[in-house]
């Protein structure tokens, strides 16, 4: 029984095995089909990936190396270089999975309608990184220049894509949204190498006025720090009520416009003073009339 049972085995085996290899020629076939549909359209689809990633390189490179040519600022051309880089692999990933037969167009509209999505959000940030990139290609300052802009004045201490940072005289730190300065009116005191320092003076009507004019333009002029292009001017500013008033204008550069105004101011009031010329305070004369009683 035993053997029966084996050699009723062995003949079923047998039996599979050459129907087996008898169909072996139809899956060969298949595969091969299969393989040359398919694989040729691997093939490209993986060479469309590899060349088009090498493609967007070079394009990144160059990009890159060009805006560093031009001086743009290094936040920006590490940006600009990896946002056309992204968008290059993009292309080239949504080619290489239509040349596998993938339906990209559901693919593209999904990014597009993602996109809108994130944009309606992202209102502000994306006004303030539209500004920041403006004010990193004009550069209307730079950092260490002293600004006065969206209601506030400092030393630019930092320039980001969407936030510029300053330092008040007093040490403070304001954080400004680039929109915010880039939407106002900007001052730049640090731009030009030099700065006109306006001051004042006063005397009383009874003082020689050319006298004081003298006067004036040698306290100017005797100081190094003051500039002899532009020549520095003095000028009679207004014939007020209680005084004479002049207008005292010396050119300085940049760095020593506060320490000049500050000295120059002090110069002008000991000077007038010991030429013997008053400083008047705001007066009013008072008629006194007697009359007869009746």
């Amino acid at each position: 029984m035993e053997e029966e049972a084996v050699q009723a085995q062995e003949a079923a085996t047998g039996l599979n095995v050459e129907e087996i290899l008898a169909g072996a020629p139809e899956w060969m076939e298949t595969i091969q089909e299969i393989l040359a549909t398919f694989g040729m359209q691997l093939i490209a689809a993986v060479a469309i990936f590899v060349i088009g990633r090498w493609i967007a390189r070079l394009i990144q490179k160059g990009i890159r190396k060009a805006m560093e040519k031009a001086q743009v600022d290094e936040a920006l051309v590490g940006f600009a270089a990896g946002l056309v880089y992204a968008a290059l692999m993009a292309f080239v990933i949504l080619a290489a999975l239509g040349k596998l037969g993938v339906q990209t167009t559901s693919f593209i509209a999904v990014l597009g309608a993602a996109g809108l999505a994130v944009g309606l959000a992202l209102q502000g940030s994306l006004s303030n990184f539209a500004a920041g990139v403006l004010m990193l290609i004009f550069r209307p300052f730079k950092i260490g220049d002293y600004i006065e802009g969206a209601g506030t004045a400092g030393i630019v201490k930092e320039i980001h894509i969407f936030t510029t940072t300053l330092t008040t005289p007093d040490n403070k730190r304001i954080i400004i949204p680039n929109s915010k300065m880039m939407g106002d009116n900007i001052t730049n005191y640090s731009v030009e190498g030099t700065r006109r320092i306006g001051l004042s003076a006063s005397i009383s009507y009874s003082d020689d006025i050319k006298n004081a004019k003298e006067v004036l333009m040698d306290i100017i002029t005797s100081d190094e720090r003051v500039l002899e292009d532009p020549a520095p001017f003095v000028g009679l500013s207004a014939m007020n009520d209680s005084s004479i008033d002049f207008t005292v204008r010396p050119w300085v550069k940049t760095e020593d416009y506060w320490a000049v105004f500050f000295e120059m101011n002090e110069q002008i009031k000991l000077r007038l003073e010991a030429e013997g010329m008053s400083i008047p305070f705001p007066q009013r004369d008072v008629h006194l009339y007697k009359h007869d009683a009746e």
